[in-house]
């Protein structure tokens, strides 16, 4: 994921005048996270850390921290485990924030993910790691090898049996080539010997753990969308042929309303291509997660009983497509509550109102995406767990 699609480095987004649009009330007692169980998933969010006192989607703002023990089993880190927090320089680590959230967690018997273990597009990385060059090779793949190798490591080891699932590598693939990233880590290492460092490397180090490669590759037909999906195929079908460590495929499901067109006009198109795709996938063997769930209202309309409508039966759609496969396994969502939404900085709606793609809104009321997300569970295949 990108960074400003989710929060600033700083934990803190902006927020976008809030709205006042109606919500249905809660008419269940169960949970997400317990309809979810019902088929053998699981639910969970991503959580920020902030310090106390502070409007964000953090577990230190008790109204944030109510819905996340309502509703979720699983966490995982917006920001706080990417190198931009815990490797701000070559030489010390820090991970104070995320020692806050996985101590936040076992309190509160979640079970943890850990994202990411690297972040591949080099406008990600803290500055120190963009700048830096490996020199010629022979050294230059020594000396990378020794420093990913060591960064797993050291993130693993501290957390242990903690984390149960790592994003082992996010978002190799440049979307508008299928090919993978030219950066200076991959020029150094060569793409395909990176990928494999990093997995063989964090199954030695967490052999408990599911690891998972993790993209934004999305189910809306436009041709970026279709290389992106060839190039992920490709990147899957290589780790297969090389014995590379990879349990399971990360889908983000950040799905977008970026069409003036009824939403069952958007699923036709969609629907067939994507689930050709995800065929292939668990053809080859691999697991499937959502890992990143939520929904762009972008090109919806102002009004807000019309929006959460239509984004309720996109998710909805889209939702049930992803839970008919039995190797899909957990579910989370990129944010519980509007106010806190990535989508408010990285794609503001031209009417400047806030983005309505999350489970509750402004005010900490479930929506009507947050009914339809229930009944997605409710209607969802048995997973068969292997």
């Amino acid at each position: 994921m990108r960074l400003t699609r989710r929060e600033t480095l700083a934990g803190a987004g902006a927020v976008i005048a809030a709205s006042t649009a109606p919500s249905f009330a809660a008419s269940s007692p169960s949970s997400l996270n317990k309809l979810a169980e019902t088929s053998g998933r699981r639910f969970g969010s991503a959580v920020a850390w902030a310090p106390p006192g502070t409007d964000t989607g953090s577990f230190t703002n008790p109204r944030y921290a109510a819905i996340l023990e309502r509703e979720c089993k699983l966490l995982v880190p917006e920001n706080q485990l990417k190198w931009q927090w815990v490797r701000r320089t070559r030489d010390a680590f820090d991970f104070r924030a995320f020692d806050a959230i996985a101590d936040y967690a076992e309190k509160h018997d979640f079970k943890l993910r850990g994202h990411t273990l690297f972040w591949t597009p080099t406008k990600w990385y803290p500055k120190w790691l963009a700048d830096t060059d490996f020199g010629p090779q022979p050294g230059a793949r020594a000396a990378a090898e020794k420093l990913l190798a060591d960064h797993v490591r050291t993130v693993c080891r501290r957390y242990g049996t903690r984390i149960y699932s790592y994003d082992v590598v996010n978002e190799a693939i440049q979307p508008e080539t299928g090919e993978i990233r030219d950066t200076n880590v991959t020029r150094a290492l060569g793409g395909e010997h990176f990928l494999d460092l990093m997995y063989h490397s964090a199954r030695e180090a967490a052999p408990h753990a599911q690891l998972v490669y993790n993209d934004y590759m999305s189910w809306e037909r436009n041709p970026v969308d279709e290389t992106h999906i060839r190039g992920v195929l490709r990147l899957l079908e290589g780790f297969k042929k090389r014995g590379t460590p990879v349990d399971a495929l990360g889908v983000q499901s950040h799905i977008r309303l970026l069409k003036k067109a009824p939403v069952a006009e958007i699923v036709r198109e969609s629907e067939g291509p994507w689930r050709r795709f995800l065929d292939e996938v668990v053809g080859m063997g691999y697991k499937l997660l959502v890992t990143e769930f939520d929904v762009n209202d972008h090109e919806a309309p102002t009004d807000v009983r019309v929006r959460d409508r239509m984004v309720a039966d996109y998710g909805r759609a889209y939702l049930d497509l992803m839970l008919s496969y039995p190797q899909l396994g957990d579910l989370l969502a990129w944010g519980m509550v509007d106010r806190y939404s990535w989508l408010n900085n990285f794609d503001p709606r031209a009417d400047r109102t806030m983005k309505r793609g999350t489970p509750y809104d402004v005010n900490f009321r479930p929506k009507l995406l947050h009914k339809a997300m229930a009944g997605a569970f409710r209607s969802a295949s048995t997973r068969h767990v292997s």
